[in-house]
């Protein structure tokens, strides 16, 4: 291996310091000592130097650490040769001194073209091979892919030669000679001890099983699904071992501060108290990969208004049994001022199919009650919001293409859910018993939704974010408290949090970012949507918003801040009806 030593300014400033106190001639004399001492010490770093030329053509020195090195560094320049077609390439010794040698590289009648046979190449290897005439450099490329392929099927000390040769003019007519060697097999993986990652979920989520054959392709391809993980990142290729016919990759691994504090407080006029400001808040408490395992859990609370709270907790455990199964589960509780209560539970089971593609099958309990019947009374037919029970079934799936897990520059991300079930309405005493004659109680219910996300890189400090959703949910007897709940920080902002309700809808949102940091840039926004609610005399509503903010990494997390202003038929295009918000995510 060739190494190459640089000179440090530093260096020499930190000697200079050492010897200021004595004459300037003593300085310089100390100064060409410790240069003569330096110099010295490059030549003795540099055991062998090798030099060549081929016919006239003069060739530079290249240094090398060892003489062992310096051995194998003259075979590669000759199989550099030989693979060329110079078969008969061989070097001679011209000069050699204590630390260098200089040599000379006959090269020989070049084979313009070899007529090659399978010889002895096993049968799985000869597919898709188009034998006959070839120049020496196809040969050579067929070499490699038939020694990478064996490698790929548990031989990775697979030997190729050319054999049986004849000379035919200015080719000549060979055939291959193949030696699979020992068969290898994986054995279990290995972590570097630094790291909290359990061996066992290691090797569930790279798929390297003990007693399969070693393939170099499935441990290249190990590294990618790595490198992609939320948990932790490679710091380089994973080291190999042989021993007794099997391999033992030992990953070094990189852990990421995945876990989250997120809290984030709003300042929003008070719509009940002219004059006033309403503070409201959410917390995100995520856990991520507790005791190395790929377990999370999952914990947020908001509160929209005086009377409007929620709450939602997910748990995932990886790799269920040791099978490629995940299973999560899923609770949500909102409480919608005074209006009704509504709760989910669910189960989620996933699938990782490929390490950009992930695969979620889900089953899903939803109730919702009344908390107030005064005001329905006296209705005639069923009201926007009534008591049910939803049993949902569906499947929903990711596939994610970004360049990096937590703050991606490129890349596109995309979302999809369908469902349905069947949903049963419940009778409330406290409404007329008449809104339900004639009602069909038990009817199927359907839902689709969308998420996606885009980053664009132009210039280092300058990027672009394009995102936005779309839901639909379908129902004979639909109710308010079915609908899908949009505005805020994380879909149109410049609007309170789950300001909409929408049987249907899509949004986009678009960002011009101006990066100062790895994470940390100035952006100004544009959010608009489209989305339908059949509760409202005008059904279908168009907001829009648009505002500025700031993304700030420190050490330990990220502070966000921003300001939006939003219009829709609800809310007038007015300052004073802006939003602000600002939090700190804590990374740990």
């Amino acid at each position: 291996m060739e190494y190459e030593r640089r000179y440090q300014p530093n260096e020499f400033y930190y000697f200079a310091n050492i010897i200021n106190p004595f004459p300037s001639f003593m300085r310089q004399l100390y100064f060409l000592l410790f240069l003569f001492t330096f110099l010295c010490g490059q030549a003795l770093a540099q055991e062998g130097w090798l030099g060549w030329k081929v016919g006239e053509e003069n060739r530079k020195w290249k240094s090398f650490s060892s003489m062992e090195s310096r051995g194998l560094g003259l075979d590669s320049i000759v199989n550099h040769y030989k693979r060329e077609g110079y078969l008969a390439a061989f070097s001679k010794e011209e000069k050699r001194n204590t630390d260098s040698l200089w040599i000379s590289i006959d090269l020989g009648p070049a084979i313009e073209k070899v007529n090659l046979s399978s010889g002895n190449l096993p049968t799985n290897l000869v597919k898709n091979i188009n034998w006959g005439e070839k120049t020496f450099v196809e040969v050579g490329f067929l070499i490699d892919q038939i020694l990478q392929d064996s490698e790929n099927d548990g031989y990775p000390f697979a030997s190729v030669q050319l054999d049986s040769i004849s000379r035919t003019g200015g080719g000549i007519e060979a055939s291959l000679n193949y030696d699979y060697g020992p068969l290898i097999t994986w054995d279990s993986v290995k972590v570097n001890k630094q790291n909290k990652t359990s061996e066992k979920y290691l090797q569930n989520l790279v798929r390297i099983i003990p007693g399969t054959p070693f393939s170099e392709k499935q441990l290249r391809e190990a590294v990618k699904v790595i490198d992609r993980s939320p948990y932790f990142k490679s710091s380089g290729y994973p080291a190999l071992t042989f021993q007794f016919q099997k391999a033992q990759p030992t990953f070094q691994l990189l852990e990421r501060n995945a876990n989250v504090i997120d809290g984030i407080i709003g300042f929003l006029p008070n719509e009940n108290e002219p004059g006033k400001l309403l503070v409201t808040g959410q917390l995100d408490l995520q856990l991520y990969h507790l005791g190395g395992k790929g377990r999370d859990v999952q914990v947020s609370w908001q509160r929209f208004n005086e009377l409007t709270q929620s709450l939602a907790i997910n748990a995932k455990e990886a790799f269920i049994f040791n099978s490629p199964l995940d299973v999560g589960g899923n609770f949500s509780l909102l409480k919608q001022d005074s209006t009704f209560l509504r709760r989910d539970l669910g189960v989620i089971f996933g699938y990782r199919v490929s390490p950009n593609f992930y695969l979620n099958f889900l089953a899903n309990r939803v109730a919702s009650d009344l908390l107030a019947t005064f005001g329905y009374r006296d209705v005639e037919e069923l009201p926007e919001v009534a008591d049910y029970r939803w049993s949902e079934y569906g499947i929903s799936a990711e596939w994610d293409l970004l360049d990096d897990v937590i703050a991606p520059r490129r890349g596109f991300k995309l979302g999809v859910k369908a469902s349905a079930g069947n949903k049963r309405i419940l009778e409330n005493t406290g409404l007329p018993e008449d809104v339900y004659t004639g009602l069909d109680m038990n009817t199927p219910q359907y839902l689709l939704h969308l998420n996606w996300e885009k980053h664009v890189f132009f210039k280092p400090n300058w990027g672009m974010f394009l995102g936005g959703a779309g839901g639909w949910v379908q129902n004979e007897n639909l109710l308010l408290n079915d609908l899908f709940r949009i505005g805020g920080l994380k879909s149109i902002r410049g609007f309170n949090e789950n300001f909409f309700y929408a049987s249907s809808y899509a949004y986009l949102n678009v960002e011009q970012r101006l990066f100062f940091g790895e994470n940390s840039f100035l952006l100004v926004f544009l959010d608009g949507g489209i989305l339908e609610n059949p509760y409202f005399a005008n059904s279908k509503e168009r907001p829009f918003s648009f505002g500025a903010g700031l993304n700030f990494e420190t050490g330990s997390g990220v502070f966000r801040f921003i300001y939006g202003v939003g219009k829709s038929s609800q809310q007038p295009l007015t300052f004073s009806q802006s939003k602000i918000h600002f939090g700190y995510l804590a990374r740990f």
